[in-house]
């Protein structure tokens, strides 16, 4: 089905047994379903105008989705379904802002995690707190964000166009999942690099931690672990147990 700005959306109706004394089950593409409206005398004509009812609720989440898609320099694109509520973006001096926005009230304060350095994140945090009074739900989420944080952001065509981000090493995945108990490094990507240039392979510092900690000869100096890479077997040290 198409909505009102001409954005495809693919319903799947499952009818069981049931039917009709039960409502179909539904399945779409969406940020949360709504619960079917059914009686006895209902028809799968209902379950669409519903369907469309709620795609209309949606069409000012969607909107927003797609201007911060087109306008900002998303890093991270793994999740472009019409389903995804959250996005992160590349601000500058390595750092990221992972925003989540409420499908029910796009415009308001979106609640985020910042990304990087201890020092970064802590700054933007700090800036963050003290700025969110300026966000205004009839602005921009751009302009918005940009007031909040007090930066310059760069748009899609604003940076030159790098390689995809490298495979973790022990993972091999680009990022790491999105978990409370990664704290700052939830749905980061890889942070850390094999020194030897014949090598470079890259790993996410939890990752390799984890890996050291398993190896009988690595040494650990407060909070770094002196090992060596899984790959090469090159010297190689990662910080743990940094602040989350």
């Amino acid at each position: 089905m198409m909505d009102k700005k001409g954005r495809m959306h693919i319903v799947q109706i499952t009818l069981d047994g049931t039917y009709p004394n039960h409502p179909p089950s539904i399945s779409a593409d969406m940020p949360y379903l709504f619960n079917v409206e059914w009686s006895i005398n209902s028809r799968l004509k209902d379950v669409i105008r519903q369907f469309q009812q709620h795609m209309d609720k949606l069409q000012e989440f969607w909107n927003i989705m797609d201007d911060i898609d087109h306008s900002l320099l998303v890093s991270d694109l793994r999740y472009p379904q019409r389903a995804s509520s959250h996005r992160q973006l590349n601000i500058g001096n390595d750092c990221y802002i992972m925003f989540f926005i409420d499908a029910n009230d796009p415009t308001s304060l979106p609640d985020c995690r910042f990304l990087g350095s201890d020092s970064e994140v802590e700054r933007l945090r700090a800036m963050w707190r003290r700025n969110c009074k300026r966000w205004m739900k009839d602005k921009p989420f751009s302009e918005n964000l940009a007031n909040v944080l007090d930066v310059q952001l760069h748009g899609p065509s604003s940076v030159e166009k790098t390689d995809p981000q490298t495979e973790c090493g022990i993972c091999y995945a680009q990022y790491l999942p999105i978990d409370d108990e990664l704290g700052a490094k939830s749905g980061s990507g890889t942070d850390c690099t094999c020194e030897n240039n014949s090598c470079s392979r890259a790993f996410h510092s939890v990752c390799l931690g984890d890996w050291l900690s398993s190896i009988t000869t690595t040494r650990q100096s407060f909070d770094v672990l002196f090992g060596n890479c899984p790959y090469c077997s090159d010297p190689i040290a990662v910080k743990i147990n940094t602040r989350k």
